[in-house]
């Protein structure tokens, strides 16, 4: 297969990596937005900001310049770009006949004074701006790093077309990568996107040292909350117990390479939030989409309030303790979703 993967990240670059080691024998090109980046990468034969000190396999090719030159004979498009990134991607995608998926977790943010046309999942965003592509996510558990060193993963390609999801289990379905195919592309984009936002919840915990018991209360809470949304907009329920709603929850939300999490651990000791994004060096995207999950759950009136704390939070209106304490004090309820 002649595989292009579209952004140059952690993320992007770990699968570009996994692909191109495929026992089948991939033709494999990661493309960067910035060239300067793309000639250090070409020099060092890694990705020496994201992913330092893990090689490139020799049949790696990197790219950056013209999309059009790239994509003729493409039989399949990675998007790897950030949530803010997916709709002039997609725009600039737009006449691609090959299967395209995105990576990206999230709603699209909603700009002061935009339409509705905005705060939507990434297959939202597609229907408006390139409905001609045959198109869908991939997502699942999954940090970049331990996909870069070939250790054992599981994904889910998820799609409506028959035809991306058989492209992505052909293109990464390996000894160290096992994909499961679902055609519940709104489940499995609901679970990538809220996930992240509990996981910064999740650190908050932790770092004010509340205990396991909180954590799993937290961990249990939040997939109600994701499970909640995701009904309402029409997933099936069955999906958030999959890799894409319950694996990727626990994953960010326990692991020590989650970013969304050292976020919440951050601002635990005293970090405002400007501190903590900066020392990440990378896009902790569940601080710019939990204001968009909380408006689009308002929307719909589903009831979030772990999303809602965790908005409050980063905005400053709750310190981490009274944050805890918002969410422990509220009306005795029951337990059902």
């Amino acid at each position: 297969m002649k595989i292009i993967v579209l952004g140059a990240g952690a993320w992007g670059s770990a699968l570009a990596m996994s692909a191109a080691q495929h026992p089948v024998g991939h033709a494999v090109t990661l493309w960067a937005r910035d060239a300067a980046q793309a000639g250090s990468m070409r020099a060092e034969r890694q990705n020496p900001r994201y992913l330092p000190g893990i090689a490139f396999p020799t049949s790696l090719a990197v790219a950056d310049g013209d999309l059009g030159v790239l994509l003729p004979g493409a039989d399949l498009v990675i998007v790897a770009t950030p949530m803010a990134a997916l709709r002039s991607m997609l725009q600039a995608l737009r006449g691609c006949t090959a299967p395209v998926a995105w990576l990206c977790k999230g709603f699209e943010a909603v700009p002061a004074g935009e339409s509705e046309s905005f705060g939507l999942l990434a297959h939202e965003v597609q229907a408006l701006v390139a409905p001609e592509l045959i198109a869908g996510v991939f997502s699942g558990p999954s940090f970049a790093q331990e996909v870069a060193l070939g250790q054992p993963t599981a994904l889910v390609a998820a799609s409506a077309h028959a035809q991306v999801r058989d492209a992505l289990v052909s293109a990464f379905h390996s000894p160290s990568v096992r994909v499961y195919a679902n055609e519940d592309i709104v489940g499995v984009e609901v679970g990538g996107a809220v996930k992240n936002v509990l996981a910064i919840a999740t650190g908050l915990c932790d770092g004010l040292a509340l205990g396991l018991n909180a954590r799993a209360a937290l961990i249990t809470r939040g997939l109600a909350e994701i499970t909640r949304l995701g009904l309402a907009l029409g997933a099936r329920p069955d999906t958030f117990m999959g890799l894409s709603g319950l694996g990727d929850l626990v994953l960010t939300a326990t692991g020590d390479l989650s970013r969304n999490r050292r976020v919440g651990m951050l601002l635990a000791e005293g970090k405002s939030l400007q501190q903590a994004v900066e020392s990440l060096g990378h896009v902790a995207e569940g601080v710019y989409s939990a204001r968009t999950v909380a408006q689009r759950a308002q929307l719909l009136g589903v009831d979030m309030p772990i999303t809602r704390a965790v908005v409050a939070l980063l905005d400053g209106q709750l310190t981490p303790p009274n944050a805890v304490a918002l969410l422990m004090g509220r009306e005795p309820a029951s337990e059902l979703i």
